[in-house]
């Protein structure tokens, strides 16, 4: 027998009501449209609702798994990451890792665009720039689910734009554009191992309590980003200009060497800004 309900309220065995709503209210309770709270569903966020007949009903449980999915958005976690927390999956000195690595190329909220908007707010055509993503020159962001590019991607391939409008070949740059992103994430899967296994493993075995744990992580975390970030631009623009003297040395003209030499005895880093 299904229990009865008298207006948002169950009548309980033991007498106890407990409210329960339909997906509108809940909705309207959370702040959120029900197409989100059902794509939270599809993701296995929200426990199933109970059912009478071909309604559901949710509750307070509800109501407050919401409530936390909205504080771990708001703290940068993807929702992959979050139906892990969720799982028990993930470690709790691990969590606060997330959110930093999350937030760690924005300094302001985000604003997500797809690839039609971020073509439009380019200027760069929108065939062009699928054909830069599929050879990974142009990496997206998953969020919701889906992969969306940012307001910084916008002058990325702005500059790209103008590296064509210089004569490059289009093929020839998405060709090295692959090799470049192949290369690119080698290294970088071997500095995240190196981190893993030199911080935070050793911290994961301390009899540290986990909420120091975290916070000695995401410290961590942030001293060696921009670290290795600087270390990294700053030796590849070395080594592109040595690069460029050697080819000029072998090849150029003598106008030629007398430019590279100007350029040399400047700061390479001027170019960008």
């Amino acid at each position: 027998m299904n229990t009865p309900r008298i207006g948002s309220v169950t009548a309980e065995a033991t007498d106890q009501p407990t409210e329960q709503w339909r997906v509108e209210e809940l909705a309207r309770r959370a702040d959120l449209s029900v197409d989100t709270i059902r794509f939270y569903q599809k993701r296995r966020l929200l426990p199933p609702p109970e059912r009478s007949g071909r309604v559901a009903w949710y509750g307070p449980d509800h109501l407050e798994r919401l409530g936390r999915v909205r504080e771990l958005r708001g703290r940068g976690l993807t929702l992959a990451l979050i139906g892990r927390i969720f799982d028990g999956d993930l470690d709790p000195t691990d969590a606060p890792l997330a959110a930093a690595v999350a937030r760690a190329d924005a300094e302001a909220p985000e604003e997500f665009l797809t690839l039609a908007e971020l073509a439009e707010r380019s200027g760069v055509p929108g065939a062009l720039l699928e054909a830069v993503a599929r050879e990974n020159l142009l990496v997206a962001r998953v969020h919701d689910g889906e992969a969306r590019y940012t307001t910084a991607d916008v002058a990325i391939v702005q500059q790209g734009l103008h590296l064509l409008e210089q004569g490059l070949p289009l093929p020839e740059l998405l060709a090295l554009a692959h090799e470049h992103h192949e290369t690119t994430r080698d290294i970088a899967e071997t500095a995240v191992g190196l981190f893993d296994r030199y911080v935070r493993a050793p911290l994961r075995a301390s009899d540290l309590p986990d909420d120091e744990k975290a916070e000695r992580l995401v410290e961590a975390f942030r001293a060696l980003l921009p670290a290795v970030t600087a270390l990294v631009t700053h030796h590849f623009r070395r080594v592109l200009l040595e690069v460029a003297q050697e080819h000029l040395e072998s090849v150029g003209e003598e106008t030629e060497l007398a430019a590279v030499n100007i350029a040399a005895a400047s700061r390479l880093e001027s170019w960008t800004t």
